[in-house]
Order: C-alpha cells, then sequence, then structure tokens
C-alpha cells in the first residue's frame, strides 16, 4: 500500500490523478492525501488552492489509524504549513519516503515559495529515502549552480538517495538522468522524445514508489522506474491542446 500526498490536477495528467494511474500500472494499491486543489489545463497551473493544515492533518489521523501504507510518495505541497503537517505525520510513521518537489508547473507557474523551500530542506529532506528533483529544482533546493555540488549538499541535508533528471535542460538527442547516493554516482542515458509532457515527474517518482513498494533495493527501482516513465511518455497522447499526457500501462 502506498500513500500519495499530493495536489489534485482536474486534467487528469499529472498530480494524484497521476500517481493513481501509475499505481494501478504495476498493480499496487494506494491510499491518497490532498495537500491542495489547482486549477489547471494541459498548458500550465493557473492558482492553487491549498487546503487547511487542520483539516490535512485530520484526514491523516482517520485514514492512518485504519490503513498503515508501506511507502509514502510527496507531490506538490502547496504551502509551508501543509508541508510542516507533512513532515511530522512522516516523522511519526518512519517510512521509505519519496519526494517529488514540485517546484514550478511544466508550463512554467512557480508553485513553491521561499517558506515552503525552507520546510522542505529542513524538515522534509531529512526524512526523505529518494528525492527526484530536475535540474531546476536541484539547483534552486541547494542554492548551487554546479549539479553534482548541488546533489552533494542535498545528500548532506539528509536525504538518503537523488535522482537527478535532466530532460528539463538537454539540447542533444539523449536525456541524462543521474543517482546520487553516498556511495558515488550513476548515469543513465535515454533517447530524448520530440514532446512536452504533462506529468511526466509524477510519472517518474510515483513508479518509484511502486517499485520500493514491492522490495526492489533504490538502484533497481530507479532503473525500472525510467524505463516505465519513458515508455508512458513515447506512447503519450494528446489528450487537451497543450503537452501530451502519459500513457501508463500495465505492468503487468
Amino acid at each position: 500500500m502506498i500513500l500519495f500526498i499530493g495536489g489534485h490536477d482536474p486534467s487528469g495528467g499529472a498530480g494524484l490523478q497521476a500517481d493513481l494511474e501509475t499505481a494501478f500500472s504495476f498493480g499496487c494499491r494506494a491510499s491518497s492525501l490532498v495537500t491542495c486543489l489547482t486549477t489547471q489545463d494541459s498548458h500550465n497551473v493557473k492558482t492553487i488552492h491549498p487546503q487547511r493544515a487542520g483539516d490535512f492533518e485530520h484526514q491523516a489521523r482517520v485514514l492512518l489509524s485504519d490503513i498503515q501504507p508501506s511507502v509514502i510518495k510527496i507531490g506538490l505541497l502547496g504551502d509551508a504549513q501543509i508541508a510542516r503537517a507533512t513532515a511530522t505525520l512522516i516523522d511519526t510513521l518512519q517510512l521509505p519516503v519519496v519526494l517529488d518537489p514540485v517546484l514550478a508547473a511544466g508550463g512554467g507557474k512557480p508553485l513553491a515559495n521561499d517558506s515552503l523551500l525552507q520546510v522542505v530542506r529542513e524538515q522534509l529532506l531529512p526524512l526523505t529515502t529518494l528525492m527526484t528533483p530536475n535540474r531546476a529544482e536541484a539547483r534552486r533546493l541547494s542554492g548551487m549552480q554546479d549539479i553534482d555540488r548541488s546533489a552533494q549538499a542535498l545528500l548532506g541535508g539528509g536525504c538518503k538517495a537523488l535522482l537527478i533528471t535532466g530532460a528539463d535542460e538537454t539540447e542533444s538527442d539523449q536525456v541524462r538522468n543521474t543517482l546520487y547516493q553516498a556511495g558515488g554516482r550513476q548515469d543513465y542515458e535515454w533517447p530524448r522524445l520530440p514532446h512536452v509532457y504533462h506529468g511526466s515527474g509524477c510519472t517518474l517518482s510515483s513508479a518509484c514508489a511502486c517499485e520500493l513498494s514491492l522490495g526492489k533495493p533504490i538502484e533497481q527501482a530507479v532503473q525500472q522506474a525510467q524505463q516505465f516513465t519513458w515508455e508512458a511518455l513515447k506512447n503519450a497522447q494528446k489528450i487537451g491542446s497543450g503537452q501530451l499526457f502519459p500513457t501508463r500501462r500495465s505492468m503487468n
């Protein structure tokens, strides 16, 4: 059972709907807690509407008094209050945590202010098993421009493993993603796909969470999650007039 914590995307391309689609594809059961509602389409996020932290905490208490997850995946948080409530929650559960630091929408709209970033750095990073930022997110979280130094700073902040994705900045025909751990780094290269996709980061991080819930070690989980995500993007569909939506097909 995976607990997904994130925002609701009414278009269905990203957010909790992407998480749940991915879990279903892996044959995993899932529960969810909504951090915020959003106004968005296949082009961009227009506005976000965070839950009241007290309501979020109550929902979490009721859910977790009945159902115990084996892995937690965190996506869009919405504001610093929800981020603090999430940190308190996962600190009590002591479970593997996959953190997708959604700092900006695919269309470019910023989704995290400085107070939220501070909570992520100080309270969530030390509780995170695997974080999956793109290069821009890694730079913003670390405050450093060099990617290797950014990774080391984030690992130094308590994150146990870090998969930094490179599709947001590549200009070649290959995309390079890099897994950083205390013992070293592992590079992965994937053929660059031609479009812009809505929900690619959600798909990758959720696939990592699914693999971890199935008992895979981080290295294997990351490899297989990337393969799943690349196939989902390769078979993406144009649902609206903007970005393409991944096709998350069953792994069974």
